[in-house]
């Protein structure tokens, strides 16, 4: 008897046709699927829809197996009996799964310096390769797999993150989860303002800050609102404090107050007298908790 084995690579869903020759001399020829008969000669014996047999005239018999399906992969023989000899011809059907992620972490949001896990799981034939990018400028890999762990969460981490799952079997799957970071106010941007009495006096205040920040103004100890000479705007993460038709009395330091549940911080501007070459600068305490800012606020509320 002569035996040859080889392997066949077919891809999930798609159709595997397995080669079998035969001469003239062939007296019985049979498919078979481990010792399962699938084919005896013509007649079929298995009760698969999808398998069938393609011929070509007298010198083919080859077994077609349609919608591959990983419970098909196995080893198939074509037994051919002839008068002088019994010849077998067996070849394992590997079936491909492509990369498919089946449970990837839900969108999150975290406090600064939290320690932050993100899970891709996935499913393949070969198991698939895990990848993790952050989709920002450089969007350079990431150090993870199925787990994606990252110590102490800055803000410049908040984004949006790819999970890629490949094996090159077909396109890789991809998923995202979106990570929102957040941390307490920063001023980054103050403008005072030099401005001749009689004229409208404008200070600017920008700070950013995850939930966006609150904004209060203050004159020494008290808190301004809109009125007939006061107009407070608030623009996102910016807020404008104009007051018209300045007068002497108006001429002096305000203090812009940012706050989330996370922290409080506040910048002292100044609205002065052209020529007085007041710091137009200004300047800021620095982000904390509400309760640790109290005195820094007190501070520049009574600031000479």
């Amino acid at each position: 008897m002569q035996r040859t084995t080889d392997n066949i690579t077919i891809r999930q869903g798609d159709t595997a046709v397995i080669r079998c020759y035969v001469d003239d001399k062939v007296s019985r020829v049979a498919w078979l699927n481990r010792s399962n008969i699938i084919f005896a000669g013509s007649d079929k014996w298995s009760l698969d829809p999808r398998v069938d047999l393609v011929t070509k005239g007298q010198l083919e018999y080859s077994l077609r197996i349609q919608k591959v399906d990983v419970f098909d992969e196995g080893s198939y023989t074509c037994s051919i009996q002839t008068k002088q000899q019994a010849k077998t011809s067996q070849v394992y059907l590997i079936v491909q799964v492509p990369a498919s992620i089946y449970k990837v972490s839900e969108d999150i949001i975290v406090n600064e310096g939290s320690n932050v896990t993100l899970t891709c799981f996935a499913s393949g034939r070969p198991e698939p390769a895990i990848t993790w990018r952050l989709l920002n400028p450089s969007a350079d890999p990431l150090d993870g797999d199925e787990y994606l762990d990252i110590i102490g969460i800055m803000r410049n981490q908040a984004g949006r993150y790819e999970c890629k799952a490949s094996n090159d079997v077909a396109m890789p799957d991809v998923k995202y989860v979106n990570v929102v970071v957040n941390y307490p106010p920063t001023i980054k941007k103050t403008q005072s303002s030099e401005t001749q009495v009689g004229r409208m006096g404008t200070l600017q205040c920008e700070a950013t800050a995850v939930p966006t920040p609150e904004f209060e103004w203050y004159r020494d100890e008290k808190r301004l609102s809109n009125s007939q000479s006061i107009n407070i705007q608030i623009l996102g993460t910016t807020t404008i404090l104009m007051i018209a038709n300045v007068t002497d009395e108006d001429y002096g330091n305000y203090t812009c107050v940012a706050s989330n549940r996370l922290g409080v911080q506040n910048a002292s501007l100044f609205l002065y007298r052209p020529g007085t070459g007041r710091d137009i600068n200004g300047s800021s305490c620095v982000s904390a908790p509400v309760w640790l800012l109290l005195s820094c606020i007190a501070g520049l509320f009574f600031k000479s």
